[in-house]
């Protein structure tokens, strides 16, 4: 068993806020509903069968039982007519009676399709940071993608809760609820919160496998929870860092859960996966040297105006990998047109999930100056990527 000595690790206190089904929320909110209680959407190409579902809102979650990412066509119901789909339903192996069919059309009825608005969606991420920012510097702020950040409270903690006789874990508590409540308040965006008072990797396992279960959508993970929470979950895909893939591989070794992964010896681990396997040895015992001191806003001083993001899983299509390159090249382009900027090269960098073995993809091309939307689109899928 591995021995760590938590005492000399580095202690930070973090939260790590995701903003609820963000798009369809923003999609919810602005047209005066509950985020909580309607059943929405948001399409893109809702015209046809093969619609891609970019995100949905909790209530269609349940109702659906479908995920963020999805087609049209994996609806029990016809997204035209509203009516239940025999042929889906047999397809899917869901059952076929009467009060279920009912239940279907008659949410059906009251579900929400609508298209994509990206740049109401920025709009709204750059509210949410500026509410951040009235809790920490920009330097202690990190957007993890368009809807979750770190925020590094480590410096503010005790000026925005002074009382002495609380501990740094409760002060933690208290200053994520009142984040999370101005960002409903100025946005109407409901936010989950993993905290933590030891680093940014706890806070993240936090959210993923507790806050997001939680009556008061917060949850904090710390040093002294590793044994008890780290070690509990249940499957080593649940784990930050841990694919499908690399799962495989660490069964074949032995490796079916967290605890057992923690307990490895750390040297079979580099022998087999190299420094990745060192990497979640110390990932599974709460252990993460990164922190979150990242300036939030670009130096637009620089030649050069990009976007990154960080998928929330493996992507395989190449439908979903075009849609989130679009989505991106459309926020490039707003920000172009805010600085009064054109654009006349463009290039993409591709890395592939740390658990593989392929090598990043990098490309670029010069183009006529513009900040189009259209065009900087076409750019980056019809000549880059596609070529």
């Amino acid at each position: 068993m591995g021995y760590i000595d938590y005492s000399s690790e580095p202690k930070s206190d973090i939260a790590f806020i995701d903003m609820k089904s963000f798009y369809a929320s923003v999609e919810c909110v602005d047209r005066g509903l509950n985020p909580l209680t309607t059943s929405l959407c948001v399409m893109s190409n809702a015209d046809n069968a093969s619609g891609l579902i970019l995100a949905s809102s909790p209530m269609f979650k349940k109702i659906f039982h479908k995920t963020n990412v999805g087609r049209a066509y994996d609806l029990p119901f016809n997204i035209r007519t509203r009516k239940f789909s025999y042929y889906k339903a047999k397809k899917q192996g869901l059952p076929m009676t009467p009060e279920y069919i009912q239940y279907i059309e008659y949410w059906a009825k009251r579900t929400l399709i609508v298209p994509p608005r990206m740049e109401r969606y920025i709009e709204k991420n750059l509210q949410i940071f500026d509410i951040f920012q009235q809790y920490a510097s920009r330097d202690d702020i990190l957007p993890y993608s368009i809807d979750e950040g770190f925020i590094d409270l480590t410096a503010s903690l005790n000026y925005f809760v002074e009382e002495p006789t609380l501990s740094r874990k409760e002060k933690l508590d208290l200053v994520s609820a009142r984040i999370q409540r101005d960002i409903w308040r100025q946005t109407g965006i409901y936010s989950t919160i993993g905290m933590s008072n030891s680093n940014p990797l706890l806070a993240k396992l936090a959210l993923d496998n507790e806050a997001k279960h939680t009556k008061t959508m917060r949850a904090n993970w710390s040093y002294e929870d590793v044994e008890s929470k780290v070690w509990a979950i249940p499957n080593l895909t649940d784990f930050w860092g841990i694919g499908s893939r690399m799962a495989k591989r660490l069964n074949q070794i032995g490796i079916t859960n967290i605890q057992e992964l923690a307990n490895a010896n750390p040297d079979l681990l580099k022998t087999k996966f190299g420094v990745i396997g060192v990497q979640l040895w110390f990932h599974a015992n709460g252990v993460d040297e990164s922190n979150v001191h990242h300036p939030y806003v670009p130096n637009l001083a620089n030649r050069s105006i990009g976007n990154s993001q960080i998928l929330p899983r493996d992507y395989y299509e190449q439908a979903e990998v075009e849609l989130v390159l679009s989505e991106m090249a459309k926020q490039v382009a707003i920000r172009l047109r805010k600085n009064h900027k054109q654009a006349t090269k463009v290039s993409i960098h591709v890395s592939y999930s740390k658990l593989t073995d392929l090598p990043s993809l990098n490309t670029q091309m010069k183009i006529e100056a513009t900040n189009s939307t259209k065009e900087l689109t076409a750019a980056v899928l019809l000549e880059l990527l596609r070529n």
